[in-house]
């Protein structure tokens, strides 16, 4: 099974770009959104059944127009799909939880820090509900697999520029601290596991400067999971090459 993850930066933005073209063309088995920045009532149905396709689509969406929001095309019907049930976050679409027979998927989009640490408070308090959720799941004798922007480059490994970024949102100690004991309890980073040590690896380069033809950019973009499915993980892997976000597409191989 094919999982992809992608932070879009705005779902008819890519549309533009050629999106669906892609999705048929790199027909994963679930692909999970981004960054959606729309909510079903506003899009064609195109968006939501995509023409010569067999994906169903479910969506969370912010009560902010034009903000934030998750997406989830898949193939295989989850057994039961749903919001992470804290009205602080749902109300900016932040989570799906799609369980299916093997695993809880959870499709996140954390939140950015921002400048000055504005939001630093509320985004903590959403990875705490991650931590949470996701060992709640383990406790119950499931697995997950975490995917998504987490707004946070772990290590001096994972950002082009570490000495410059090191009070900038998306690489603030308290942000990276968590990541450590995210992983700390247990749960795996797979790029990390496939690839371990290997500098240059990046999924979001700003739109400044060339940055993206010049490589400069943030590992932010995972797919995490429980060491007791590690095992099924085949590959997870970065696709720099596919374009049309700022941000580029994860992938994860899972046997199931």
């Amino acid at each position: 099974m094919r999982i992809i993850s992608w932070n879009v930066n705005g779902i008819r933005a890519v549309e533009k770009r050629g999106f669906f073209e892609w999705l048929k063309t790199e027909n994963p088995d679930i692909l999970c959104l981004n960054e959606t920045k729309a909510e079903p009532g506003q899009l064609s149905p195109i968006f939501i059944n995509p023409v010569g396709t067999t994906y169903t689509s479910f969506w969370a969406s912010a009560k902010k127009k034009g903000y934030s929001g998750v997406a989830i095309y898949t193939k295989t019907q989850p057994q039961d799909v749903r919001y992470l049930g804290k009205p602080e976050f749902d109300d900016e679409g932040r989570v799906l939880i799609a369980e299916y027979k093997e695993f809880t998927l959870i499709a996140a989009y954390f939140p950015n820090s921002q400048d000055e640490r504005k939001r630093l408070p509320y985004k903590l308090a959403f990875n705490d509900s991650m931590l949470k959720l996701c060992n709640s799941i383990v406790k119950k004798g499931k697995h997950f697999l975490l995917c998504g922007d987490y707004n946070v480059a772990h290590t001096p490994i994972d950002i082009a520029r570490p000495k410059q970024n090191e009070n900038s949102a998306g690489y603030l100690p308290e942000e990276r601290a968590w990541m450590d004991s995210f992983l700390a309890a247990g749960h795996i980073d797979t790029f990390r596991h496939f690839h371990p040590g290997e500098p240059n690896h990046y999924t979001w380069w700003s739109y400044m400067g060339q940055a993206r033809v010049k490589n400069i950019g943030w590992r932010i973009d995972y797919h995490c999971v429980d060491k007791g499915f590690l095992p099924k993980v085949k590959a997870s892997i970065i696709r720099p090459e596919i374009l049309g976000s700022d941000h580029c597409p994860v992938e994860i191989e899972i046997s199931i």
